[in-house]
């Protein structure tokens, strides 16, 4: 077995006063959420990834009956799922049909994002009257620097990080697990160690028990195709990584990733926190629960359109962004993907002007094929506070382009000003 490494220094840090970074996971996050709006189905297998039209009714009694797996046709993907569903095998990224299969009796309920950005916002507020010095990872996901905050180094971060859970708990009513150690890399791994309402503290030192016999997929970084090419070396877990010649893994996986993996197996991570970060890009999609076509489903193509359109120009409005370039994204039935772009003469965000865009660019695609998945995106990002007047509807006209095929799901509005 390797040998055991001391607790590295941090650049800036002194060795009086080590590294205490928290890693805040929500607990089932959406489906939590979903939890407190029907809270009768505590207890029970949810599973979160239906189309609005699996929407629970309200019947004569003042009940609610909801849809469940066992009546879902078509396709679509679970985004997650409860606890008591994951006891059946199903789990986030599943396609629905195979989880009906696991969990036939399983409840399935409708995304409602706009419900859980609401959320994300109260959950990361709460977080920040405790300890301000956070990194946004995604909607339910933190790093949180932990060490300057008075007191957090008398027990290595414990009632800090207590403090945080009860925090998040008073204002949103769900749960989290907390993972501190002393870098990222660690944390985010022992934040999934206790999970449901878990709290861990880990340092080097708990390393070789608690680390070491995790498989090297737990790992932030190792994804499945790096995974199984560990594993076609018999390098299965983290230990056995760690365990590796330094050598070999240059030399199989190259330098950088090589050396990565060697440092990221021994715990090892410098990274600091980082407290804003400029999105490169902004986008929303959605996969059909059924391949549509252009003619023959016009009508629930232009409103999903319509909907992503929505979405991405709120989004851009709730991070103070507008776009200069936006484009498309399609994946046709037989799973080929293409995607489009516009680059406009001025910055915009409005929905109207988004959908112009993106319009523009459905016009240079193939619409004879059925879709799997449509999506729109926002790239070119800049500070809406920095353009002033600028953002308007009259700046977004694209430059006009060739048409390949009619556009029946794009209204006639948008071929006029495209």
């Amino acid at each position: 077995m390797p040998l055991r490494h001391a607790k590295p220094k941090m650049a800036g840090m002194s060795t009086q006063r080590p590294r205490l970074i928290a890693h805040l996971d929500m607990d089932a996050f959406y489906a939590s959420v979903e939890l407190l709006r029907y809270p009768d189905l505590r207890g029970q297998a949810v599973v979160i990834g239906g189309g609005r039209d699996r929407q629970p009714v309200v019947q004569p009694d003042g009940t609610r009956r909801y849809a469940t797996l066992r009546d879902y046709t078509g396709r679509g993907v679970i985004t997650t799922c409860t606890y008591e569903a994951r006891a059946f095998g199903v789990h986030s990224g599943m396609g629905v049909m195979k989880a009906a299969r696991l969990a036939p009796e399983a409840v399935l309920l409708p995304v409602d994002f706009d419900e859980y950005r609401r959320y994300s916002q109260r959950f990361k507020e709460a977080v920040r009257q405790v300890a301000p010095v956070i990194e946004d990872r995604g909607i339910d996901e933190i790093y949180i620097d932990l060490t300057d905050l008075p007191g957090a180094q008398d027990d290595a971060g414990r009632a800090a990080a207590r403090a945080l859970k009860d925090a998040v708990l008073d204002a949103t009513g769900l749960r989290c697990s907390v993972g501190v150690t002393p870098n990222k890399l660690l944390s985010k791994i022992a934040s999934e160690l206790d999970k449901p309402d878990g709290l861990t503290l880990l340092d080097a030192a708990d390393i070789p028990t608690r680390i070491w016999p995790l498989a090297a997929a737990k790992v932030n970084g190792i994804g499945p195709k790096a995974a199984a090419k560990l594993a076609g070396f018999g390098l299965h877990t983290i230990g056995d990584v760690a365990a590796a010649d330094p050598g070999f893994l240059l030399a199989e996986f190259g330098r950088s990733y090589g050396a990565w993996l060697h440092a990221a197996a021994h715990g090892r991570d410098d990274r600091p926190i980082v407290t804003h970060r400029e999105p490169k890009s902004i986008s929303c999609e959605t996969t059909f629960e059924r391949d549509l076509h252009a003619v023959r489903d016009r009508t629930a193509l232009s409103e999903c359109f319509t909907r992503l359109c929505e979405r991405l120009a709120a989004d851009l409005k709730r991070k103070g962004y507008a776009t200069q370039t936006v484009g498309i994204k399609l994946h046709y039935d037989d799973f080929r993907i293409v995607t489009r772009d516009v680059t406009l003469p001025a910055a915009i965000g409005d929905m109207a002007a988004l959908r112009r865009a993106a319009g523009s660019c459905l016009k240079r695609v193939d619409l004879t094929r059925r879709l799997r998945l449509l999506g729109v995106r926002a790239g070119t990002l800049v500070r809406a506070d920095e353009l002033g007047a600028s953002i308007s509807a009259a700046a977004a006209r694209p430059p006009p382009s060739t048409h390949q095929v009619d556009l029946p799901f794009i209204d006639e509005s948008d071929k006029a000003t495209a």
